[in-house]
């Protein structure tokens, strides 16, 4: 998969956004590390709405400018923050939130890549999947189950350093993290969504924490598999890794690997 599937949500999500937010022209607002605020910010161009989206000052100043380019307002600040910022527009501003990871929409959505995953090896032993608030991983696993591979064991990756997930999936319910230390901006949600973490627990077999130096967030899956970290991959399986994204420069290659 090339690029960022961040898309394949939104399209899905702003298909179901009540009609007379659309005619009334409400400003709306999220929150985002990259591939979904770019996604977000095309959208809301394409539907002529003002918007504001929260970012994580961790976040390369390109994303922000990049986003800023399409009309939408961003507002850098500490991962921590996030979701205050964004419950503080919809209280005071009276802004529509549109979800970036917890939303069913958005799963529906990115449960078009595992059926195109399907289409290229319909039996599939082992998929990889890179996860942050964990729709890409809800969205693949309900796709795979749904169409009756029950066998397929589904793993998802997140950084060590931003394991919200795992922890979820480990104290059994949705869990914020304050901090995070991580390359990997795209899988550093400041919690899990839960939502994702009822599908994710039910669907998929395990969350791997993976510590990485030079991979950027849609590498994470391949990461984990390289180092050994995921079970049941065996010689002659039919194993899937998940990598796409979009979020990095020529400029932050060259800064990783130097």
């Amino acid at each position: 998969m090339k690029g960022s599937f961040k898309v394949r949500g939104i399209v899905n999500q702003f298909a179901n956004i009540p009609a007379e937010l659309i005619n009334n022209k409400k400003s709306l607002v999220s929150m985002s590390a990259g591939n979904y605020g770019k996604a977000f910010a095309f959208a809301t161009k394409k539907q002529n709405l003002a918007a504001t989206l929260c970012m994580p000052e961790s976040a390369p100043i390109s994303r922000a400018k990049l986003i800023e380019s399409l009309g939408v307002q961003v507002e850098r600040m500490p991962t921590s923050m996030l979701k205050d910022a964004v419950d503080r527009h919809v209280a005071v501003d009276g802004m529509h939130f549109l979800h970036p990871f917890d939303d069913l929409h958005l799963i529906a959505g990115f449960a078009s890549v595992g059926l195109e995953i399907l289409e290229e090896i319909p039996e599939p032993d082992v998929v990889i999947v890179c996860c942050g608030g964990g729709g890409l991983l809800s969205g693949v696993s309900a796709a795979l189950k749904l169409r009756g591979n029950d066998k397929t064991r589904i793993y998802g990756v997140e950084p060590e350093g931003a394991p919200t997930m795992y922890l979820s999936k480990q104290q059994g319910h949705a869990v914020s993290v304050k901090t995070t230390n991580t390359i990997a901006a795209g899988l550093a949600p400041p919690y899990a969504g839960k939502k994702h973490l009822s599908s994710c627990a039910g669907s998929s077999e395990d969350i791997f924490p993976c510590w990485s130096v030079v991979e950027p967030s849609g590498a994470a899956a391949f990461a984990a598999l390289q180092a050994n970290k995921v079970p049941d991959v065996v010689p002659g399986s039919n194993v899937v890794v998940m990598v796409t994204g979009g979020n990095i420069t020529p400029e932050e290659m060259c800064n990783l690997i130097s």
